[in-house]
């Protein structure tokens, strides 16, 4: 059975850039949408973007487009979530989940990652 796994995330500052990446071992993309979700402190999970590894349409949840951009490296059996002009309402633990189809409900998904912790302070 594949299993996520996200990294890159860590403490930056308003206005900074990182990037989160996803990847499957013991299967690959293949045939999924790849999803970033985050879940802050005391919330729920909420969607971020997805994309459809064969087909590379990217979907966004309002919040994030224009600052946000999902990308698949076929190469490496990855996805990467770029996120600029990252705000303090962006702290959040990130995880990938893997779909057979798009959807933007976390309980869809059955297969997701530890997560990785993005903080931004002022």
């Amino acid at each position: 059975q594949a299993q996520l796994e996200e990294t890159g995330g860590r403490p930056v500052q308003v206005g900074d850039s990182l990037s989160l990446t996803c990847t499957s071992s013991g299967g690959t993309f293949g045939g999924y949408f790849i999803a970033w979700f985050r879940q802050a402190p005391g919330k729920e999970r909420e969607f971020v973007a997805s994309i459809g590894w064969y087909s590379e349409y990217t979907y966004y949840a309002d919040f994030v487009k224009d600052r946000f951009t999902i990308s698949k490296n076929g190469a490496e059996n990855s996805v990467t979530l770029q996120m600029n002009s990252l705000r303090t309402d962006d702290t959040a633990v990130y995880y990938c989940g893997r779909l057979r189809y798009y959807s933007e409900n976390p309980s869809s998904y059955d297969t997701w990652g530890l997560g990785t912790q993005v903080t931004v302070s002022s």
